[in-house]
């Protein structure tokens, strides 16, 4: 079955517009644009079209494309040999995905490059730069760090991502126009991104998206769901209780739970019960709900094509696993084959981990070829991973942050071309019923039902691979058993709002300031408390406060040291929107040495000991 001609979506008719207006002389001054496109919202068509209208323009004579990943470096070259989209443009372009070998166009209209590959061989891709008018897109582009002075050299050598932006900045200024690709403005080590200008805002550097010689172009989730850009989502949450060993007790009181996984909010045993879930009988059964039901949507799909058990066609339904670490991908791997005739085990499921000597090979398969169905993995598939077959995650991870988790589902919410009509499609997620993850479908339903503000994709570094909760970090946590209890769906569709998530759409009634002050404060909590139970288990055992006082201690210092009470709605927007992308728990380190913080806390611990019991 052949893909259907698409139209350009809303991003992608601006980003046509202000190149076409670029050819004609008319947007004079424009030598930088930024997109911040949402996962699955179609970023990698953004390069296709600036460089085929502003070859044909004459504009510019090449296209260096440099991507994080070597994954990703395929799928670009891929999106410029796409013949819908040839056909759409009207383009005849190629592109390769070119390593360090001399003349990595070969004659073509450019290539794709790594950061890796930039910071191994600058001087080549400096000559390619200058030796023709290059249009430059950097994807992923909040991955670089701005340089400080010290790091212009030698020093910059000694962090991976500094070493990147050092080799890039050349290239960067070098370059006829940049087109940088990202869904985020802030990273999470609070640095400045490369190359964006920034402005000072209430005595804190932000991106100035309003500097002269740049135009941003943004497409949120709410304006996606309404264009039919992406799926909506079927959440499938299965409670459970678990069981598991903890150190530091006596034998006799060792033993803790049975543990509900679901609760009104997360408590102390949220974390410990889910890392036991991942790694017990929840997770066999978690796995054989998503398992059936992919065989079901699969067996579907077929009777209503008329197609033979044995047919490898696309567009049936791919079930996309992920792994809380490498050994537990390895364990759901194998169960998952013990499940099937062996010959279609093999045939059908397959691994991808940075452990995995053929997990490229693996991934590339599951994206282009009707075999394999099920793919399990840990990280390698976590940002950019184009494959629009996957209609089903099983959400077996640890982690619980917003920008992790969407970019998860997201791998569920692209739009199946092979797959028949919009209607007739939705991702389905299965995951454990706890608070933490409760609260991040809570926001992301009110995301889908009232278009409020662009959500980004995550920061931090390049390679996103979680760090699993090992069994010494958890200081003896061992897992004992634990079962599933049942299961309820509820499907998160674009509420009537998002259809209003227009320009021409009326504003809201006008809400009293102090109203939403409260609320901000209130989530504000929540969310430093999410974090903090979250990462009770890991920071176990170090000395300090309470985890929770030494997260409001570090948010109060990324703020001015201003108190959630004194800060204003735009400064606790701030913080929410921070809170969503970045880790507390990655800026401890500015606790140390500092005297009030100490003070507090002493006060707090005096306070604690006083109270009887």
């Amino acid at each position: 079955m052949s893909a259907p001609t698409r139209p350009l979506r809303s991003h992608q008719r601006s980003l046509s517009e202000l190149v076409a207006s670029l050819a004609r002389g008319e947007a004079t001054g424009i030598t930088d644009i930024l997109a911040a496109v949402t996962p699955g919202g179609g970023k990698s068509l953004l390069p296709v079209i600036a460089a085929s209208r502003l070859i044909a323009a004459g504009l510019v004579d090449r296209v260096v494309w440099v991507v994080p990943r070597d994954s990703l470096r395929l799928q670009a070259e891929e999106a410029f040999a796409d013949p819908a989209w040839r056909s759409a443009l009207g383009h005849t372009l190629s592109v390769r995905a070119a390593d360090n070998s001399p003349d990595p166009s070969r004659g073509l209209a450019g290539y794709v490059t790594t950061y890796q590959a930039v910071a191994a061989a600058p001087a080549l891709h400096l000559a390619e730069m200058r030796r023709h008018r290059t249009l430059l897109v950097v994807d992923e582009v909040h991955h670089l760090p701005a340089l400080s002075d010290s790091e212009s050299g030698s020093e910059a050598a000694k962090n991976e991502a500094a070493a990147w932006s050092g080799a890039l900045l050349p290239l960067f200024r070098e370059a006829s126009l940049r087109l940088l690709l990202s869904g985020t403005l802030a990273r999470a080590d609070g640095r400045r991104i490369l190359w964006l200008p920034y402005r000072t805002e209430n005595g804190a550097q932000v991106p100035d998206i309003e500097a002269p010689g740049w135009a941003v172009i943004g497409y949120s989730r709410a304006e996606a769901l309404a264009e039919k850009a992406v799926l909506p989502v079927n959440f499938g949450a299965l409670d459970g209780e678990a069981s598991w060993l903890e150190g530091g007790r006596t034998s006799g009181q060792a033993r803790v739970g049975p543990h509900r996984l679901s609760g009104s909010g997360p408590s102390a045993t949220t974390r410990p019960a889910l890392f036991t879930a991942l790694r017990t009988g929840f997770a066999r059964d978690l796995l054989r709900e998503a398992f059936y039901a992919t065989r079901r949507l699969r067996a579907e799909r077929r009777r209503k094509r008329g197609l033979t058990a044995t047919e490898a066609v696309r567009g049936l339904g791919k079930l996309l696993v992920v792994a809380p670490d490498q050994a537990s991908a390895q364990s759901y791997h194998a169960m998952i084959q013990a499940w099937m005739p062996e010959e279609q085990a093999r045939r059908d499921v397959r691994i991808a981990t940075s452990a995995e000597a053929d997990a490229h090979a693996a991934l590339a398969a599951f994206r282009l070829t009707p075999e394999p169905a099920v793919l399990v993995t840990v990280a390698m598939a976590y940002e950019g991973l184009d494959a629009p077959e996957v209609a089903v995650v099983a959400a077996l991870t640890h982690i619980r942050s917003r920008p992790w988790l969407e970019q998860m589902i997201a791998r569920a919410t692209r739009v199946d071309p092979h797959a028949g009509d919009y209607a007739d499609q939705h991702a389905l997620v299965f995951h454990p019923d706890d608070p933490l993850f409760a609260q991040f479908r809570a926001r992301i339903e009110t995301e889908q039902a009232t278009a409020t503000r662009p959500r980004k994709r995550p920061t931090g570094a390049a390679s996103p691979e979680p760090r699993p909760l090992s069994r010494e970090a958890d200081e003896g946590i061992v897992p004992l058993e634990s079962n599933a209890l049942g299961l309820r769906y509820a499907m998160l569709r674009p509420g009537p709002a998002v259809a209003m998530a227009r320009p021409e759409a009326n504003e809201a009634a006008p809400v009293p300031p102090s109203r939403v002050e409260r609320a901000l404060r209130a989530r504000v909590a929540a969310m430093v408390t999410a974090q903090a139970v979250e990462d009770e288990a890991e920071l176990r055992g170090r000395p300090g406060a309470p985890l929770p006082h030494r997260y409001n201690a570090v948010l109060k210092r990324l703020f001015g040291n201003k108190s959630r009470a004194a800060m204003t709605a735009e400064e606790l927007e701030a913080a929410l929107a921070w809170l969503e992308r970045n880790r507390l728990q990655d800026h401890l380190h500015l606790l140390e040495g500092d005297s009030r913080y100490a003070w507090s806390a002493r006060r707090r611990w005096a306070g604690m000991e006083r109270r009887p019991g």
